[in-house]
């Protein structure tokens, strides 16, 4: 049991090393950081030009922006601008121009950037704005001012990057402040029962039967229902974690009007509000979604105002005030006109805004999202947090500031949070609210039992190691396999294989044609992670080997697919180079994924490869060590899984000795 207000105020005092860890690290990149690097790490887009500016249906004075000069390596970049990002532009000084700075890359090919240590040739626009949403090479950003236009159109050399997010650690200390500073209130209760001073208690009716659920799915959906202060769904991967979230969403609006439905990423409120929307709930999405197509548009705030019937009205009104104050002279008295069109443009938005929350069942946006002015004056009997291991508590609490219970669904054994800081992470900052739930509140806690993705063997480490051999495989997939009497799961070792070829062909008597690889990891500039190019060569041709023993054909009939993951992102960018060169994987391109585990999390592929990367004389495997993350990389597998590893490194770390002896007594069996 904890003081519920002390441990509040600790994590405002985290929250506040992360803050300032985050911000220098952004002044060290803006000031220090090449312009190849910082494209190379998603932060910016260069060259890009500012294309038709408007006043969209928020009445917000937005541009969209178009990357230029696009190249096959950028197909590698995974960039992380994302709607409510802050952005800022910036244009290159005469001496870091592009072609003034020209060399030798190691390809041979003239690079058109400038070189790592041109970070000081970078000037900045005098503004930030803010990203509305991103489309492959086009983003559309809101303007300050048509100043702010100008700027932008009579700027060469035009670049833009990610800024620093001031405003969403601004929202979070506020919350925090408001929960802290909590007395008498149900945020007050709420505090004290997370903290497990306070039992949360539960209404007492009937269960309820779901026919079309398992017993650990109808009982996790029956404990919301039964939940009057908070419940926590556990779901391990493939065990139908949304599907549950989804049905329990949908009966609680059996007994309430709305709910309020966040997660941490626009990727995951994306995905949870369009599992809604197939099973027919009303869904009103505040924010613009991560992947930008009419489905998605279609219960979008922004769509859905512009479709209003009383919309073109408002539009002709804000139409003619702009027109006013771009054209009347000096002298005119027009503050009185322009104060009753405004007044009439006020009462029509009011009025669409009322009618569309009356009409939606759930309003779904991110939990920083949550803050939004247009739910200001909104409150909720309920909220659901999906993916809820992966938020920070302290964005946790944002929402709850709106709601009366609060449920959360996820898995605190798969990826957590992001945290810059350390020493932050290291004190306590990684803790999430859902996993000190769990500690605090077993009682409202059910996990999922039965998974529907993987093998039998594929998941019984995981079940073991993390959910105390809890998981079981459902008969439907207990068995599954690609090619009849392969193992499912394999540990290729290529020092092991490179040893074995070797003393093959000393026994044959031709010593002289020995191989000479080294699988050693090698690490690429500061901050750029490492790669292990030998052990990627081996992970192409064992898929290619896979595929061929398959058979091309019943491979492209039977639509297998294929995920490639790597713990470091250069060892991917790698691979997808060396998958897009060369020919043999022309036919299979579009089936075959390749990413780091963060980029997989939620996904699942027939076929899996991990590339460990990790091979030292050391025993050092770093972040390998947050073994949630290589949780989350095995159960991403159906049918197949293939770990590329340095067993020598890895198996200095219990996990992965026991990995490691888990595999080999399956291969003995």
């Amino acid at each position: 049991m904890q003081n519920s207000t002390l441990y509040l105020q600790r994590l405002r005092q985290l929250l506040q090393m992360e803050y300032d860890s985050e911000k220098e690290e952004f002044r060290v990149q803006s000031e220090k950081m090449g312009l190849k690097r910082k494209i190379h790490r998603g932060i910016c887009w260069y060259p890009v030009e500012a294309g038709r500016s408007y006043y969209n249906s928020l009445n917000q004075f937005v541009v969209e922006i178009v990357k230029k000069d696009h190249n096959e390596d950028d197909e590698d970049i995974e960039h992380l601008f994302e709607y409510g990002k802050p952005v800022q532009f910036f244009t290159l000084k005469a001496s870091s121009h592009p072609l003034s700075n020209r060399r030798e890359e190691p390809s041979g090919q003239q690079s058109s950037l400038p070189s790592e240590g041109a970070g000081g040739g970078f000037s900045y626009l005098p503004f930030s704005s803010t990203v509305s949403y991103v489309d492959g090479d086009r983003m559309v950003v809101t303007l300050p001012s048509s100043q702010a236009l100008i700027d932008l159109q009579n700027t060469t050399n035009l670049g833009v990057q990610l800024y620093f997010d001031e405003t969403s650690y601004k929202t979070m200390f506020h919350a925090l402040n408001d929960a802290i500073n909590a007395k008498n209130n149900r945020l007050a209760d709420l505090k004290d029962i997370f903290a497990g001073q306070l039992k949360p208690e539960k209404r007492t009716f009937a269960p309820l039967s779901f026919p079309w659920l398992n017993k650990t799915q109808e009982q996790a959906v029956n404990e919301v229902l039964w939940a009057k202060d908070v419940e926590v769904v556990h779901g391990p991967p493939g065990t139908g974690k949304t599907t549950t979230l989804v049905e329990a969403i949908y009966e609680t609006l059996h007994r309430e009007t709305q709910v309020l439905v966040c997660a941490q990423s626009n990727m995951a409120v994306d995905w949870i509000s369009e599992k809604l929307v197939d099973h027919g709930v009303p869904v009103l999405r505040i924010g613009n979604p991560s992947r930008v197509n009419d489905k998605m548009l279609s219960f979008t705030y922004e769509r859905k105002f512009e479709s209003h019937p009383d919309y073109p009205e408002l539009w002709s009104i804000r139409k003619t005030i702009w027109q006013i104050k771009e054209n009347h002279k000096r002298g005119d008295n027009v503050h009185q006109k322009i104060a009753r069109l405004r007044d009439r443009a006020s009462e029509i938005e009011m009025a669409i805004n009322a009618q569309l929350f009356d009409e939606a069942r759930v309003v779904a946006c991110t939990l920083v999202g949550s803050a939004n002015k247009l739910l200001v004056r909104h409150k909720f009997s309920t909220l659901f947090i999906d993916e809820a291991a992966q938020a920070l508590e302290p964005a946790c609490w944002i929402a709850i500031r709106r709601a009366s219970r609060v449920i959360l669904a996820g898995d605190h054994q798969q990826l957590p949070p992001t945290i810059k800081c350390y020493e932050a992470m290291k004190q306590g900052l990684g803790k999430t609210l859902m996993e000190r739930i769990v500690e605090n509140q077993p009682d409202a806690v059910t996990l999922l039992k039965v998974q529907y993705r993987m093998n039998d063997d594929i998941m019984k480490f995981s079940s073991d190691w993390f959910y105390k051999g809890e998981v079981e495989s459902d008969e439907s997939v207990k068995h599954r396999s690609v090619l009849d009497l392969e193992h499912s799961i394999q540990w290729i070792d290529g020092n092991e294989i490179l040893q074995q070829v070797n003393e093959d062909l000393e026994k044959q008597g031709s010593p002289e044609e020995k191989l000479d690889i080294d699988f050693t990891e090698q690490f690429i500039g500061e901050n750029h992670g490492r790669i292990n190019k030998a052990e990627a060569e081996l992970v192409l041709s064992t898929l290619k080997n896979y595929i061929d023993k398959i058979g091309k054909e019943r491979f492209l009939a039977e639509r297998l697919d294929v995920g490639i993951i790597s713990p470091y992102k250069v060892q991917t960018q790698y691979l997808r180079q060396q998958i897009r060169k060369r020919e043999e994987f022309r036919p299979f391109r579009q089936v075959i994924s390749v990413n780091t585990v963060d980029g997989f999390q939620g996904q699942e592929r027939d076929i899996i490869l991990i590339s460990l990367v990790r091979s030292n004389d050391n025993g050092q495997i770093g972040f390998l060590s947050d073994l949630r993350r290589m949780n989350v990389a095995m159960t991403r597998a159906r049918m197949k899984l293939i770990i590329f590893g340095d067993k020598a490194t890895l198996q200095h770390h219990t996990f992965y000795r026991k990995l490691i002896q888990y595999v080999e007594r399956l291969k003995g069996e």
